[in-house]
């Protein structure tokens, strides 16, 4: 039970997903119909378990409306949507008039602020919305603001991202490979080499992803300024609010050399830079030792989540840098107010209630106890007897870093008691970037972002992977990215940045 709740969470700390409406505007109609004495709220969230028949969510959706009649005079539709195609058709849904009135970013939040679908909660969340403010504070919301406007909520869960080491204990141990001393990529090099030795048809390094080892987790306190963090066009690092070239700097130039000398060793795969096998898959084989990522749980957590995915073999996980927070990580996973709802206070308080009331919150998660779930005496939740996530009759248990508060969220079974106290320490102590609130409108440099972005895809992946050869690349790759505008990018980024900066004063 464990891993698949945090599995799900860990997974959605970095992605941009999609969604499938399931009820809809008739639903949401016939209720308005029916309750004409209550504001109607549309609830959209994705969930990543099955989508419940119509009868078991209307069971779920009562119990929510018996706590929101009595005290937000509210009665709410939801409508979860599969992840699939989650963004295309909320934007679809907002466009035609379906009525939404409260869903997710799903990494898309600058797309539906600048497309005018999200509405400007900044009164809002001042008059409804108090118990967010509480709950998730200025410094966060100030991620899903733009212009001086809040357009968004971001999910309270564990969300500063830590790079890890995720590695085979079967041949840590059997080779006296001490892991707790390892703090580094660069600690990992005389380790991998061990391995190789040893296991000389194992290779030590499986990618991520495609064309990614793990350097992008790894450059250090560096905020991406509203960019892909596998493709950054002008950086932040550190406490500087200039935007530096990070492809011409020391710390890009000895990321490449650190893997082309593990490149040239026999200790990264070969097609590393163009593979389209994950990490997990690849572990799974038994032909790979390690991978590196980034993750918002602790090592115990992280490991035990990714056990079933990585195979029969112990999986450990190791910490090797700090966590640091960027607009990006905040605002990617937020929930927002449509701009066609014709109820906004009753969605913001609504929206209020999945941070602050924790009856509302395990009821959208975990549905209704002793059909759904069931309370252990410690506290814990499992399902019924028999039950499982795919045959319960509702269930968004996999969905519990995307809703609301995850910290008012009943812990399933096996679940870690001071993980929890972990995962709150790491939001509230993590390196915040001094552009927290930043976003950056590309427009000015449509053009050359097309043309910057291209050059990146050809170099960028064998350069992070080992495959291309820093000494000689890195000075062509650069000259390639000034050929086709970065330069003016960096000048149109810094120009807003400063314009951002003078607005906080």
């Amino acid at each position: 039970m464990k891993n698949k709740k945090v599995l799900v969470c860990l997974l959605t700390a970095a992605m941009t997903l999609g969604l499938t409406a399931c009820g809809g505007e008739s639903k949401s109609q016939s209720k308005k119909e029916k309750n004409e004495g209550y504001d109607q709220v549309t609830y959209a969230y994705a969930t990543f378990n099955n989508i419940p028949a119509e009868e078991d969510l209307d069971t779920v959706e009562e119990a929510i409306n018996e706590i929101t009649r009595k005290k937000i005079h509210t009665e709410v539709t939801l409508m979860p949507i599969a992840i699939a195609d989650y963004s295309n058709k909320v934007s679809l849904a907002l466009q035609g008039g379906e009525k939404i009135d409260v869903y997710q970013s799903m990494g898309d939040f600058n797309n539906y602020v600048s497309t005018d679908m999200a509405y400007d909660i900044t009164d809002l969340l001042k008059e409804e919305g108090e118990g967010i403010v509480d709950t998730v504070g200025e410094d966060w919301l100030a991620a899903c603001s733009k212009e001086g406007h809040t357009y968004g909520v971001p999910t309270m869960k564990p969300v500063a991202l830590t790079p890890m080491v995720i590695y085979r204990e079967d041949i840590a141990e059997e080779m006296g490979i001490d892991m707790s001393a390892v703090s580094s990529m660069e600690d990992m090099t005389d380790i991998l080499k061990k391995v190789k030795e040893s296991y000389p048809n194992m290779t030590p390094v499986a990618p991520v992803q495609t064309g990614e080892i793990g350097v992008s987790v790894n450059y250090g306190e560096i905020d991406f300024l509203t960019d892909d963090r596998y493709s950054p066009v002008g950086v932040l690092e550190g406490d500087q609010l200039e935007v530096e070239d990070l492809y011409s700097s020391d710390v890009f130039r000895e990321k490449c050399e650190l893997v082309r000398g593990w490149y040239e060793d026999g200790l990264v795969m070969k097609d590393a830079a163009t593979t389209t096998s994950m990490a997990a898959e690849l572990m799974s084989s038994g032909n790979y030792f390690c991978y590196i990522a980034a993750y918002s749980y602790p090592e115990e957590d992280t490991a035990a989540s990714l056990q079933q995915q990585c195979g029969t073999y112990p999986i450990g996980a190791k910490i090797i840098g700090d966590a640091y927070l960027s607009t990006a990580d905040l605002n990617g996973l937020s929930w927002m107010i449509a701009s066609t709802t014709d109820v906004p206070e009753a969605a913001m308080k609504f929206l209020d209630l999945t941070y602050t009331d924790k009856d509302v919150i395990n009821l959208l998660i975990y549905g209704i106890e002793g059909r759904d779930y069931v309370m252990n005496d410690d506290g814990t939740v499992s399902y019924p007897e028999g039950e499982d996530a795919s045959t319960v009759p509702y269930t968004a248990q996999l969905s519990c870093g995307t809703l609301g508060n995850f910290f008012l969220m009943h812990p399933m079974e096996g679940t870690n008691p001071d993980s929890l106290e972990w995962e709150k320490e790491q939001n509230e102590t993590a390196k915040t970037s001094p552009a927290m609130g930043f976003t950056f409108d590309s427009d000015s440099v449509k053009t050359q972002y097309t043309a910057v972005k291209n050059v990146i895809s050809q170099y960028l992946p064998g350069l992070i992977c080992g495959s291309l050869d820093p000494d000689t690349e890195v000075d062509k790759f650069v000259q390639a990215l000034n050929d086709a505008g970065y330069q003016e990018i960096l000048k149109a980024k810094q120009e807003h940045l400063d314009t951002w900066a003078e607005g906080q004063k």
